[in-house]
């Protein structure tokens, strides 16, 4: 990479539910010239946010932004409630501060049902597709790409994600601490993490941008790849400004 004014401030990019580094590819190879970025490929045997968030601490350099998809925004957030220090920006894309909803647990324990009874194939199957805008769905090596790097996390990475998740703290009273650069970024057609529900998380972080990214629903890194690295450019130009301003 040739040198970058964020050479030494990297932005580390998480990967949601049986999600892995693939999720964020495009944008890694969009952004590798002007900026340090790594795409973290998964948190190991975690079974917790608490532990992915130790997880990616223990690759982490001292200080670094942070930028997290669905579960992934989950857990930046619970990294930035550790060491809050260390975070000189944050983007959340398509994520949640909700706690368990009514429903939730037997939702996801179905899908978990599903996939140890049929495998990890019919788990992906039902789950997968509402998470494209259907449009997308049709576009040539999408849904392949994302069925494959599915299968690849693996049933029992979903069975440790969804327990992590249901178990997850409460979060919202942390968004008015967040002073350091922030922004929130969805999909317009998201169903599972929709475009309101993403603009209040914006308007309960003080001075965090929204964008909402058109032809897209919850899975926007590779679904609108370039509108999504065009996005976290200018955020991650916002995180340098402050870096700068601090020193």
């Amino acid at each position: 990479m040739p040198d970058s004014p964020l050479s030494a401030l990297p932005a580390l990019l998480l990967p949601g539910l049986i999600c892995d580094a693939r999720i964020w590819a495009p944008q890694v190879e969009g952004l590798r010239d002007r900026f340090a970025v790594t795409a973290i490929n998964g948190y190991g045997e975690a079974d917790s946010l608490g532990a992915m968030a130790e997880c990616v601490l223990a690759q982490a350099p001292d200080r670094f932004a942070l930028a997290g998809h669905s579960m992934g925004g989950r857990v930046a957030l619970e990294i930035f409630r550790r060491v809050p220090e260390r975070v000189a920006g944050i983007a959340l894309v398509s994520t949640g501060v909700h706690l368990p909803r009514p429903g939730e647990a037997d939702g996801r324990f179905a899908l978990l049902s599903r996939g140890v009874e049929q495998g990890m194939e019919a788990l992906v199957d039902a789950w997968l597709p509402p998470m494209v805008w259907e449009p997308n769905r049709s576009r040539a090596g999408l849904m392949d790409n994302l069925t494959a790097m599915c299968l690849d996390v693996g049933l029992d990475s979903y069975e440790r994600q969804i327990r992590g998740m249901l178990a997850r703290p409460e979060v919202e009273s942390l968004l008015p601490t967040i002073r350091c650069p922030a922004m929130v970024a969805v999909g317009e057609h998201d169903a599972w993490a929709s475009a309101a529900q993403n603009k209040a998380i914006a308007d309960a972080i003080p001075g965090a941008s929204f964008v909402c990214i058109p032809d897209a629903g919850h899975m926007v890194p590779v679904e609108a790849p370039q509108a999504m690295t065009d996005a976290l450019a200018r955020w991650l130009e916002t995180v340098y400004a402050g870096a700068q301003a601090r020193s």
